[in-house]
């Protein structure tokens, strides 16, 4: 008897998802455990493996297509078993399966002809713009005409090489591709364009998500910021000290994250979550990390970080942003943290303020270490700085409670050796 496969919910906050590739084909025989689609959700995107044996009688959801959760993603059977009726009497899958094929129609790449993801309006602009870049680079021969492959064409648009310059050594001194890729002396042209042009693409399911949070979370909860500077003078004495005698390299990251975890032990009205009719103080410490990837921002969070040690925390962290870089974090990597640290330090940032990661009351924007004069003992001397911010939810915390835990969080970065007992290396 033919079964249902819906849209699976592979992470607590998705609503959608994205068949990014079918590793089966209409007709397959799949057996339990085989792997059947890769799935993209507003996290990562994951292998979704069948939990049905069977044959793969229909899918629901083209590669690129987007369908919200529990609607159809595949019905497995038995070969030329009659399926029709299943589909035409499932109304809802109906619905969303029109719906999904009139969006991949009109903003999903085609994967199977390897179409661009450009709309017909921006081909036929960049051919108007291909055309006038011809005409400026272009010298025509004795007919009137330029003797160049559609092929060197495109790569002279893309090198901004001018084609006036390059002798074609095809038929009639027709300019190819080899004479493109043999040319040295190209002569860049300026990359002006004179029609409007842009490009449009679909919002990934990482990026409404982030938006619709980070939304909610900008205009539901009172933000104020607090921000301090920290002197990382032996901080990075400390750093230089644990790779030269421990052997064990740590970043200024690590440092950080041990460093919350602590003082978060001691102010636990920070490492709380509003929960509308109460607050929640955790006892526990889990901090998200927040990291880049191409499509938006992902938060892993290092578990009960108060009782780790550096090295620990260290490896940890590397194999987060490992495993977030190429997609592979799971559900359970990103659950459970109850405070943030977003570092934009190496970017050359000096300071910013981040907005709270639900259901977190505070996160902590970390700036770069820039090295500025201080005053030492009445004495004009260079010093290495670090700014921090403090985004605060007011229904929580409040501005004393915040303002302590930073000086707590000061004075463990700027005395490091209280974080550096054998233990915790």
């Amino acid at each position: 008897m033919a079964e249902i496969v819906r849209m699976p919910k592979l992470s607590d906050t998705m609503i959608e998802g994205v068949v990014a590739k079918w590793h089966k084909k209409v007709g397959d025989k799949v057996k339990e455990g085989d792997l059947l689609a890769d799935i993209e959700t507003d996290k990562a995107t994951m292998e979704f493996e069948s939990y049905l044996n069977g044959t793969l009688l229909y899918i629901g959801v083209q590669e690129g297509g987007t369908s919200p959760v529990d609607t159809v993603l595949a019905i497995f059977g038995e070969k030329g078993e009659d399926i029709a009726a299943l589909i035409k009497e499932d109304k809802p899958i109906k619905v969303v399966a029109q719906k999904t094929l009139e969006v991949k129609e009109e903003k999903v790449p085609n994967f199977e002809t390897k179409e661009t993801k450009e709309t017909k309006e921006t081909k036929e602009t960049k051919e108007i713009v291909v055309n006038q870049q011809q005409q400026i680079v272009a010298t025509p021969n004795s007919n009137g005409r330029l003797m160049v492959s559609p092929l060197a064409k495109k790569l002279a648009i893309e090198k901004n090489i001018n084609l006036s310059t390059i002798k074609g050594s095809g038929d009639g001194g027709r300019i190819t591709k080899r004479d493109l890729e043999n040319y040295s002396g190209a002569s860049i042209i300026s990359n002006f364009v004179s029609v409007e042009k842009y490009t449009e693409v679909p919002v990934s399911q990482m990026r409404k998500i982030i938006a619709q949070r980070l939304g909610e979370s900008k205009f539901s909860a009172p933000h104020f910021y607090l921000t301090l500077s920290i002197n990382m003078d032996n901080a990075i004495n400390a750093r230089k000290s644990i790779l030269d005698i421990v052997g064990i390299k740590v970043s200024f990251n690590d440092l950080i994250i041990k460093a919350v975890a602590v003082a978060l032990k001691k102010h636990p009205k920070v490492n709380s979550s509003w929960l509308g009719d109460k607050i929640r103080y955790n006892e526990h410490v889990n901090i998200g990390v927040a990291v880049a990837v191409e499509d938006g921002l992902l938060v892993p969070v290092v578990r009960f970080a108060d009782g780790k040690t550096l090295s620990q925390i260290s490896e940890e962290v590397a194999e987060y942003v490992k495993k977030a870089k190429d997609k592979k974090l799971q559900p359970e990597d990103w659950q459970g943290n109850t405070f943030t640290i977003s570092n934009l330090g190496m970017f050359g940032i000096e300071e910013f303020t981040a907005i709270i990661n639900p259901p977190d009351a505070c996160i902590l924007a970390v700036g770069g270490i820039n090295q500025v004069p201080v005053i030492k003992n009445g004495q004009l001397i260079p010093g290495n700085i670090m700014k921090v911010t403090l985004s605060c939810d007011h229904r929580v915390v409040d501005g004393v409670t915040g303002s302590e835990f930073l000086q707590t969080f000061k004075g463990l970065m700027e005395n490091p050796v209280i974080l550096l007992g054998t233990q915790n290396i």
